[in-house]
Formats: structure tokens, sequence, C-alpha cells
């Protein structure tokens, strides 16, 4: 297969000489892992401390990795990608609020964003975080199946009631509603709800889309499992795949519980796991949808060959390529010209409350080895061409 996420021209059509020249800035302050960590906590001390570093972070980190401060805000963004085909997620990214009436808040916004996204093409999907819909500590007590105090169980009826609100009005709408995944001692909670909603809402086509960390050894097996299930109940699967995002924590907790260590043991590992279950669910792809969401370009690669072998329209509505907004835009713009369903996650949301998403963004741009690299290669081909 040709190599498409060569070309520059297409990756970076949409920014500016001035956007590269911020980009490129912004990738080498990135790459330094002792100014990311000296930054993230500056950064919190300052927006703690009601320091007027807002407008700073705005019009740099900020403005890189997220769409605005509200969906109107998002709209020029969304509009400019969606010229050459890139569809957005808006993506609340507000976290660590953990009393009810947020929980609520953040419902509400969810249920906001799949009506402003019902009619606009280039918004073909809703999202939501766990966590932001109940506590995490709850979430952990039912995925270690312990037994729950009657004001507990009260509090999870509320949790349930959110998750079937919003997959209710996404069912309603016909918007495909993506469910994050996060940490593995509170995923089952997560897992069990979703599929209940899968059963309910996905008998036609796939709806609700849970989401598959692939650095965990145990999921292609948990796919499998699902399947068998789906099959049995007549419903559809939809699901995210990504490698993951918390492998120091992960690591971390397993050595200090004794447990078994849930992460693949090496990058190769998972990078098999990943295409593995991605040859799976091709194999199935009568009964589900993939969003794949990967910064990866053999994984990109792989999902082009399958779809292709599989006889399937490269724009099939079951298939989708989706990346992170302010990285690998040689992956999405180069797919998306070559007629690929691809959609970015747009975060939004006020700067101060956005902070902990952006700095897990910065910090795994820092260890992730290669990936700053590849985007500052990238930026300084694209801008050695526009010179000549």
């Amino acid at each position: 297969m040709n190599n498409i996420f060569d070309n520059t021209e297409t990756a970076f059509a949409i920014k500016s000489d001035s956007d590269l020249e911020k980009a490129y800035f912004l990738f080498k302050m990135i790459k330094s892992e002792p100014l990311v960590r000296i930054g993230s906590a500056v950064t919190k001390f300052a927006l703690k401390s009601n320091l007027p570093v807002e407008g700073l972070i705005r019009s740099t980190v900020f403005d890189h990795f997220c769409g605005g401060v509200s969906e109107e805000d998002c709209m020029p963004i969304i509009d400019r990608m969606y010229t050459k085909n890139v569809h957005s997620v808006l993506d609340f990214s507000v976290e660590g609020k953990e009393i009810e009436n947020q929980f609520d808040f953040a419902m509400e916004k969810i249920l906001q964003i799949l009506k402003f996204v019902k009619e606009k093409d280039a918004l073909p999907f809703a999202v939501f975080k766990p966590t932001g819909f109940g506590r995490f500590k709850l979430y952990q007590k039912i995925t270690e199946k312990k037994i729950l105090t009657e004001e507990e169980k009260l509090e999870w009826e509320r949790v349930r009631q959110r998750y079937e609100k919003v997959a209710k009005l996404a069912f309603d709408y016909d918007v495909p509603l993506l469910i994050d995944a996060e940490e593995s001692w509170m995923q089952e909670a997560v897992d069990d709800l979703t599929e209940g909603l899968m059963m309910k809402y996905n008998k036609e086509k796939a709806i609700v889309f849970s989401t598959l960390q692939l650095y965990r050894w145990d999921r292609l097996d948990y796919l499998k499992g699902l399947s068998e299930r789906a099959q049995k109940n007549n419903f559809k699967i939809g699901m995210k795949l990504v490698r993951g995002a918390y492998m120091e924590k992960e690591r971390e907790r397993a050595k200090e519980n004794g447990y078994a260590d849930p992460i693949c043991k090496d990058k190769a590992e998972t990078d098999k796991n990943f295409n593995d279950v991605l040859k799976y669910m091709f194999e199935n792809i009568d009964k589900m949808a993939i969003f794949c969401g990967t910064h990866n370009e053999e994984s990109s690669y792989l999902m082009m060959d399958l779809i292709q072998k599989s006889g399937l329209e490269k724009n099939d509505q079951r298939l989708w390529f989706g990346q992170l907004y302010g990285m690998s835009d040689h992956i999405s713009f180069n797919l998306a010209k070559e007629g690929y369903n691809v959609a970015k996650y747009l975060p939004f949301g006020p700067v101060k409350d956005v902070m902990p998403y952006l700095i897990r963004r910065a910090e795994e741009n820092t260890s992730v080895a290669g990936q700053t690299n590849r985007e500052l290669d990238l930026i300084a081909k694209e801008k050695k061409r526009r010179k000549l």
C-alpha cells in the first residue's frame, strides 16, 4: 500500500505559516521532560492561586489541543476541518468534579451536545467520560463486587439513570454515543452498564459504543465473550479501540497491591493486541462497528487493508478512524483525502477545568517515544516545502 502519510501539504492544509510556527515551538517545549514537569506544576499552582495565566495558556497549549471554551467557540475549527472532510467529536473535557450536582451538570451538558450535533454533518458522534457521571470510588466498589450501603445503592441508581437518559436521546436522535474507558479497577462496572445499553439500543445498528484499552492483555477475550452475548441477545457491538492512557498508574497499583499486571509486557505486545482485535472485529463486521482511535501508522494501514480485503466501502458508516485534535494531522487529513471516515476528538471547556486533560496530553507526548519527534519532523518538512 502506498505511503499516504508522508504528504505534509495535505496534513497541514488548514494551518497557516503562523500556526505551524506555534505548533513547532510547542512540541519543542513538550520534548523536554523536565520542562513539562516544571510547567505542569507551575500551571497548577498559578491556576489554584488565581494568578492571571489563563491568557497565556489559551494562546499556547490550550489552542493547540482544544477547540474552545464552548460548543459555539469550537465551530470555526469544526467548519475549517470539515472543508477537508475531517469530522469532529465534541469532547467536554472537564475532569475531577466528584459531587452530585456536577454529575448532573455533566449529563445535561452531554444532552445539550447531542441536540447541538444532531443537525450537523461535521459532528457524527457524541462522547462522555464515565467519571463525569459518577464517583470513581463507587465504580470501583461495584467492580470489586463489594456490598453497597443503601445510600450507595441510590447513588448508583442515579448514575445508571444518567447513562440511560443520554443513551435514549442518542438513540432518538440517531447519534452514535462513545463511552470512554478509564482505570481497570473501576472499568467492569462501566462495561456492564454499557453492555446493558447496547442490548437495549443497538438492535438495528451500533448507537452505543464502549471502549477497549488494548494495552490490557485481557481485552480480546472480553470482546469475544461480549460477541457471544451479542449473538445470543441479538444486538450489535459498537467499540472504540485505543491503546490506553493510564499505563504507569496501572503498573504501580498492580505492584503495590500484589496482583498480576493488567498491561501488556511491552509496546510490541500492545501493538499486536490492538491489531488482533481489529482483525477479529473485521471477521465479525456484520454485527460490529469500529471507531479506530489510533495515532499509529501501522494500525491505520492495517485497517485500510482490512476494509479493502473485506470488500467494504471506504466510507461505510460502521468504520471510523479517530485521532486527537492537535496531533497526527498527517494521519487524519490524508485518510480523509482518500475518502475514509475520520473524526478528530475536539476537547473543550473552561481553560481552568480543562487543564488536567492538557497536562496529560503534554506528559503523554513526552513519554511516548518518538511521538513528539514525529510531529516536529513533519512540521519541519512542511515549513521547508512552503519555503521552496
